[in-house]
């Protein structure tokens, strides 16, 4: 599979909804490193700052209209932008600054959702500066070492590998750790890998990351814990600096640091788990868990932090993308009693608890482990016909070493 399946994520959903977008294409966004100048550096500063002072004034104007209806909330939000012309005219690319409208009603929809599911949502927060300037379709121009953006001018940027597809969309976006880099969103062409004829189920889980129908387990490094005494270390030191002064900003960035090398690794780990699911096996059953359910049954804090670690939200998204990308099915199935039914006989042991890893079966006597129990029932339930589990066989284990190698079974 190519390098490319590899394409940063990064929320797309405001972006790709506002692109014209060819049947059957998918979107996919490219990072790359950027070096602006410092001159560049104070003016996108500059350009962050105004498109947080419109951010701002269109919350006043939503707050003052009150109205559920989109169109009318769009109509509104471009007459602040047309209003206050003044303020980002001959500063900013006039299509780079209707990313400001687009943001913002991104996160009036997700907070409509929020509302829809009954979750108590609070309201929009101003903002003292931007981290992100986008040009959608138009206003500038790739060449070997840089981009060239309207109003701005040229960026240094490492193209550290091609950019397949038809170039959509352009973003610089200042990190948290300081650092600045470029995102290349591009319409790109599903390239079918050949069938292998295989099927599978997972069972995601927290001690083990996935555990499949053929008796494979994946380990969950739970990498968080193992940086747990550094990041309260870290964060302990910054709340005793006074904020907005060196030593605050040194400390935070250090912070800020630990989290970006932790987030890298869990992401780069999740790409390899969910390639080799890709390439091993034509359809893919897994179950359509509610993470925040889970998390809001879940009283333990431990417990919480991991469900947050092992990231199914992500998993599950790069999942479906390499499927559609590569002609294969991702198909969700209700996780009701996967955990607590016998794969053989269909018993439903409502006395199993967290704490029993393996399933024991008082019925019909299986004794397997608990979690290839669930993975062969999310596959019965996916195929809709039985599956016989093998009892006593042990479950093949893949290291977290191994899988950053790509370790995995053929």
């Amino acid at each position: 599979m190519s390098h490319n399946s590899k394409g940063k994520f990064i929320n797309l959903e405001y972006i790709d909804k506002n692109m014209s977008r060819g049947k059957g294409k998918l979107m996919i966004a490219y990072k790359f490193r950027a070096y602006p100048t410092p001159e560049q550096e104070k003016k996108l500063h500059e350009i962050f700052v105004i498109e947080a002072q419109l951010y701002n004034e269109m919350i006043k104007k939503v707050n003052e209209i009150d109205t559920h209806d989109l169109k009318t909330t769009e109509k509104t939000l471009r007459q602040v932008i047309h209003d206050l012309e003044n303020l980002w005219k001959g500063k900013i690319y006039s299509r780079a600054i209707y990313f400001v409208e687009e943001k913002l009603i991104a996160n009036l929809k997700g907070m409509a959702r929020l509302k829809k599911k009954g979750e108590k949502v609070g309201s929009l927060k101003p903002r003292e500066e931007f981290t992100f300037l986008f040009y959608r379709q138009h206003g500038f121009k790739l060449d070997i070492d840089g981009v060239e953006l309207s109003k701005f001018g040229k960026i240094k940027v490492l193209f550290h590998r091609p950019i397949e597809g038809k170039i959509k969309g352009v973003g610089i976006k200042l990190d948290k750790d300081n650092k600045w880099y470029v995102y290349v969103v591009s319409e790109i062409t599903p390239k079918p890998l050949p069938k292998t004829g295989k099927v599978v189920a997972i069972d995601w889980g927290i001690e083990k990351l996935i555990t499949t129908s053929d008796g494979i387990a994946i380990q969950n490094p739970l990498i968080l814990d193992k940086l747990e005494e550094k990041i309260k270390g870290l964060q302990k030191a910054l709340s005793r600096k006074r904020r907005g002064s060196k030593n605050y900003e040194k400390t935070r960035v250090k912070l800020a640091k630990l989290y970006k090398y932790t987030r890298n690794l869990i992401n780069d780990y999740l790409h390899k788990v969910t390639t080799w699911l890709i390439e091993k096996y034509d359809v893919i059953y897994v179950e359509n868990i509610k993470v925040e359910k889970l998390i809001q049954i879940n009283r333990a804090k431990k417990l919480r932090r991991h469900i947050l670690q092992a990231n199914y939200h992500k998993f599950l998204e790069l999942l479906e993308y390499k499927a559609k990308l590569y002609g294969k099915q991702v198909i969700k199935v209700s996780p009701k009693n996967t955990s607590k039914k016998c794969s053989r006989c269909g018993y439903v042991n409502k006395k199993l608890s967290l704490d029993d890893r393996n399933y024991k079966c008082p019925k019909c006597g299986l004794e397997i482990d608990r979690d290839y129990n669930a993975a062969i029932n999310i596959l019965n339930a996916g195929l809709g016909q039985p599956k016989e589990p093998v009892e006593g066989k042990p479950l093949q284990y893949i290291s977290f070493s191994e899988g950053v190698y790509s370790k995995f079974p053929g």
